[in-house]
């Protein structure tokens, strides 16, 4: 019997004649020079698009650090000397100091957020989960209007929310959001709760649930990746909306960051270049801290949603 171990564990005698055994060209074709070159000219390739993608935001923070008179002069974007009176300057340059613009913006773009997240998401529950008259035609009159630029109808919303005694207040950039306008919100979350199964809303109708209570027990929890995408778009679109609040808000007093960012710029002085990079540093700070802490969320949502 041990004679047969060793017979049936000894390695396969290689053929006389030398031939090379299919198992070995696989391993030789995995390890052949071209395809490593391959490999490393492609993430040559990668490298130098995604620098070319990031030079813009990394030049504008290396002249958030230099003196105004030499942003153009020195087109390194490693500063010869670092200098941080662009912000100090800055914060202090404008009638308030720039963590007013930024509460402003904060507040804005909270509203905005909790608006969206509710009402979208009732929204797309009603499409998603009940049957009613004219849904499709509803439907696709509310997909319709992603394709409708906002500038066609601001001149309409100036004149209803300067009839409203609105103007130069919050109401027009926050109340929208709690009639769920936002329509792309709405449709990702109608491609979430679609592919939610069914069985769960006849669990918990079984249990004497109605609509409101499926709504808020079942459906919600069970939506925290297209929830957390929706927030996250909000917050970056509304906190980098600069032609909606130039248009609604005229009081210094009430301007938010993007508005705030463009009064360092004069058209017919001297603009604070350095001052307003440093600025646009300090701004982008928000944006990348909201989306780094939701970034696996976001993947999640869109992943599940049908929006590849």
């Amino acid at each position: 019997m041990a004679t047969d171990l060793e017979k049936s564990s000894s390695p396969a005698p290689e053929p006389a004649d030398g031939t090379e055994q299919p198992g070995d060209r696989t391993a030789g074709a995995s390890k052949r020079p071209g395809d490593a070159r391959r490999r490393f000219g492609k993430h040559v390739v990668l490298i130098l698009f995604g620098f070319a993608m990031l030079y813009p935001l990394l030049w504008m923070v290396s002249s958030s650090f230099k003196p105004t008179e030499l942003i153009f002069r020195e087109p390194s974007i490693i500063p010869s000397a670092l200098d941080m009176t662009n912000y100090t300057e800055g914060w202090n340059a404008l009638a308030e100091p720039f963590h007013h613009y930024l509460l402003n913006s904060g507040i804005v773009v909270a509203g905005s957020v909790l608006g969206n997240l509710l009402t979208c998401s009732m929204a797309a529950y009603g499409f998603a989960r009940l049957e009613f008259r004219f849904k499709k035609v509803l439907f696709a009159a509310m997909l319709g209007t992603i394709m409708l630029p906002v500038h066609v109808v601001i001149v309409p919303q100036y004149i209803l929310f300067s009839e409203l005694d609105w103007i130069n207040t919050y109401y027009p950039l926050i109340v929208p959001k709690f009639l769920a306008t936002d329509a792309f919100f709405v449709f990702l979350m109608v491609q979430f709760i679609r592919g939610l199964p069914r069985e769960l809303d006849d669990a918990a109708r079984i249990d004497g649930c109605g609509h409101w209570r499926i709504f808020w027990r079942v459906i919600m929890p069970l939506c925290t990746p297209a929830l957390a995408t929706t927030a996250i778009f909000t917050f970056i679109w509304v906190w980098n909306d600069f032609f909606s609040q130039l248009v609604f808000l005229t009081d210094p007093d009430m301007y938010t960051v993007p508005v705030a960012l463009r009064t360092f710029m004069d058209s017919q002085g001297e603009s604070s270049w350095g001052p307003l990079f440093a600025m646009s540093v300090v701004a982008l700070g928000p944006i990348f801290g909201f989306f780094l802490a939701g970034q696996r969320y976001l993947v999640r949502g869109i992943a599940t949603t049908g929006i590849k």
